[in-house]
């Protein structure tokens, strides 16, 4: 095992090691001795990003598969040991990454990295048609029940088929299609597998009661045996034009409360300066009840029942600033959407107030602190910027560099980016006899584990 950094103090004074063992995985610790819980959290470097045509869908099912038994698991008994011991687990899937996690009572550590292990090296063992048949069922029946048969469910998806074209690796969302779920072959499983789930392709990150030393000495008991793997491409490139180049449209009817008007912009890479602007600007606009729109939208004008502008920060392809209001019974969604241009070029003219500013860092800041205040969430963390960016420590100083950002540069790429030539648009009208009159807010957008 190979030791590749030494703790630096980060913001708060949390810190973190990184190791390395001989085939591959990074290893990222850090102590915190407030509770006696230890957080386990594995990311593997593949996402929906990395699917072909015809096989969308692949890496969330494969999700899926890892709970459903590997070589000395057989069946639910992942669930059921953590469960058992008193720890709580789930996987998600994103365009960007796969990551499977454990919070345990610390003397439990060490059946959590046990388990991780056994898949990690022999899911292949107990991989058949049965748990393919069975995993590929509970995946269609989630897009049934999340996706196809709830209000604005596709909105996502239809929005990103728009914001990023035929062909770009980010085109199709991680939930991937009926048709291409009932096309993936136990083959095609067995090969996903075999590519992605390896050590070299991965990072996991141990946070909480631990010590150091005895827990580097059960992962590498543990996974140091576990073959590398080196057949994995590089994802496709996600690069775009930093604009649209024109405004794309898309109107739906369907049986849904209320109109709504929904847009995606596309916006700086995650990892920039100008994606943490871009983030305080959409903070501004639509960041919670004190934001300019839902203050124009629905306590002014009362055109709307909600108002929301967030970011989706994307390392791969530009990420994509997303606009979502309800309107009230009875309006028309030109009125919405002359309304919402109409404020942000009011704030591409003038930016924002140092009020708002010192506002929207704080609410930025607190959604930080709540990510690293717990044992999960600072394992999530460490492992994110150690996928995605290649340093976890960047994970422990992330909202230093947001609250560097300047009104000026809060403003200037509000009037790049946030102008109607750099936006798909989707807007739902409501079938005959649908009631158009109560809206309910839908914040399941980014969908966690699609």
């Amino acid at each position: 095992m190979g030791h590749t950094a030494t703790a630096r103090a980060g913001s708060g004074g949390l810190t973190a090691t990184e190791h390395r063992l001989a085939n591959g995985l990074r290893v990222v610790l850090s102590e915190d001795r407030l509770t006696p819980v230890a957080a386990v959290c594995l990311w593997y470097d593949v996402g929906s990003r990395h699917e072909i045509e015809g096989r969308t869908g692949l890496a969330h099912l494969f999700e899926h598969l890892m709970f459903q038994g590997s070589a000395q698991v057989p069946g639910n008994g992942h669930f059921e040991l953590v469960q058992g011991a008193g720890g709580s687990l789930n996987g998600t899937t994103s365009f960007e990454r796969t990551n499977y996690f454990e919070t345990m009572p610390a003397h439990q550590l060490e059946l959590a990295l046990w388990l991780e292990a056994d898949r990690m090296g022999s899911l292949l063992d107990a991989l058949d048609d049965e748990s393919m048949e069975n995993q590929r069922d509970v995946v269609k029946n989630e897009r049934r029940q999340r996706y196809d048969n709830v209000p604005y469910g596709t909105a996502f998806e239809k929005l990103t088929a728009l914001a990023y074209p035929e062909g770009h690796p980010y085109h199709h969302t991680p939930i991937g299609s009926m048709a291409d779920l009932d096309a993936a072959t136990l083959e095609d499983a067995r090969n996903f597998f075999r590519t992605y789930y390896a050590p070299n392709n991965a990072v996991l990150s141990v946070v909480g009661d631990i010590d150091p030393e005895q827990t580097l000495s059960w992962i590498e008991k543990y996974f140091g045996s576990i073959p590398t793997h080196d057949g994995k491409q590089p994802p496709r490139d996600g690069s775009l034009p930093e604009i649209i180049g024109e405004q794309l449209r898309e109107v739906v009817e369907e049986e849904v409360p209320a109109r709504a008007l929904m847009a995606a912009y596309r916006l700086p890479h995650d990892g920039t300066r100008e994606a943490d602007a871009a983030d305080l600007a959409l903070t501004v606009l639509g960041g919670g009840e004190s934001s300019r729109l839902h203050n124009r939208l629905v306590r002014r004008d009362r055109t709307a029942v909600a108002a929301g502008f967030g970011l989706l920060r994307l390392a791969g392809a530009p990420s994509l600033g997303w606009l979502d209001v309800k309107t009230s019974a009875g309006v028309e969604v030109p009125d919405i959407e002359a309304a919402v241009d109409e404020e942000l070029a009011r704030f591409a003219a003038e930016g924002p107030t140092a009020e708002e500013m010192e506002r929207a860092q704080a609410q930025l800041e607190r959604e930080w602190l709540d990510r690293l205040g717990t044992v999960a969430g600072r394992a999530d963390e460490l492992c994110r910027y150690a996928v995605l960016f290649g340093d976890p420590q960047l994970a422990l100083t992330a909202v230093k560099r947001v609250l560097d950002v300047t009104a000026d540069e809060v403003q200037a790429v509000a009037k790049a980016r946030l102008r109607p030539d750099n936006r798909a648009v989707l807007v739902y009208e409501p079938v005959a006899g649908a009631d158009a009159g109560n809206a309910e807010d839908n914040d399941d957008a980014e969908g966690a584990d699609q």
